[in-house]
């Protein structure tokens, strides 16, 4: 019996610890952001090693996730209040979504015509170089334009993720959810937006941010080197941005490629924001505010039976 009751007071100690760390660090989430944009040259000043350290730090940090975090629930709290409020996040994080996604779309048809230039390029004229420009012109092997195609496809890939999920693009495994009731759909928005999105999206963050500067940077920083840690290291700092290619003279910007990671988890989060506040909306306005200021894209007048099929 002893051993029981001190189990169980254990396990209410851990929990009440755990509910303490929380609501303190949504807490000190206020003094964070005004402190940081009160002090931006104690990260934003990349001239100082250490300014550079704690933006690699604050990237990932539990500090940065709680800004987030209490930003996104004082956002929902005041549309709990004012409907009117909300509809404006949304349209503003769909038409966000959408700016990117439209204007990103187009390195598909830049991807196209940069490969139709490398097969005339090499079999035509059987150049091993291309030259672009005048004066001082950008010149590389063919062989690097051709690995740069990979970039394009990445940019489709991971920027215009956001917007296929705001036209409706992507492919939805439905077991029940044709089946149910309207205000049950929405909330089986909401619970996939909070429980499923927003989960993956930081989980990603946390590897893609860190994954990102050891290719920027070293010493190399780590998820669990703790601020003072990496002051320490920016002692020994300096830049070593990724340059190898996977031959000779391939292309050699893989790095961007990490950064296109970080931007994908950021246009994720934030849609899966617009997806919990408009599941929300329509669950409280009913099937009548169903694609409230949606803006979808159309092939035009006439071809509403090919739409969602391209």
């Amino acid at each position: 019996m002893e051993n029981d009751a001190s189990e169980a007071a254990g396990s209410l100690s851990v929990i009440f610890d755990g509910i303490l760390w929380f609501f303190t660090n949504i807490g000190l989430a206020f003094y964070n952001f005004f402190y940081a944009i009160t002090h931006p040259s104690l990260w934003l000043d990349w001239s100082n090693k250490e300014a550079i350290m704690r933006f690699v730090y604050y990237g990932g940090s539990v500090e940065f996730f709680f800004v987030v975090f209490t930003a996104v629930v004082i956002i929902f709290a005041v549309g709990l209040w004012r409907n009117g409020f909300l509809w404006g996040c949304v349209r503003v994080l769909e038409g966000f979504a959408n700016t990117v996604g439209r204007f990103f779309a187009w390195a598909g048809l830049l991807m196209v015509i940069q490969q139709i230039v490398i097969v005339f390029m090499q079999r035509i004229f059987t150049r091993p170089d291309i030259s672009i420009g005048f004066g001082i012109p950008l010149q590389f092997d063919i062989s690097w334009f051709a690995e740069e195609l990979k970039l394009y496809n990445a940019m489709v890939v991971c920027l215009c993720m956001a917007y296929t999920f705001v036209q409706g693009g992507h492919v939805r495994v439905d077991l029940i959810y044709s089946a149910v009731a309207f205000r049950t759909k929405k909330v089986i928005d909401m619970f996939g937006a909070v429980f499923f999105m927003m989960p993956v999206a930081v989980m990603i963050w946390l590897y893609g941010w860190f994954f990102l500067w050891r290719h920027l940077i070293v010493p190399n920083p780590s998820a669990s080197d703790t601020l003072d840690r990496l002051l320490t290291k920016s002692r020994a700092l300096r830049w070593n941005v990724e340059t190898i290619g996977f031959s000779p003279n391939g292309f050699n910007g893989y790095f961007l490629f990490k950064i296109l990671l970080c931007a994908f988890t950021a246009m994720l989060f934030l849609q899966a924001v617009a997806m919990l506040f408009r599941s929300y909306l329509e669950w409280k306005e009913g099937p009548e505010s169903e694609n409230k200021y949606l803006d979808r894209d159309s092939l035009g007048e006439g071809e509403e039976a090919y739409e969602g099929t391209h």
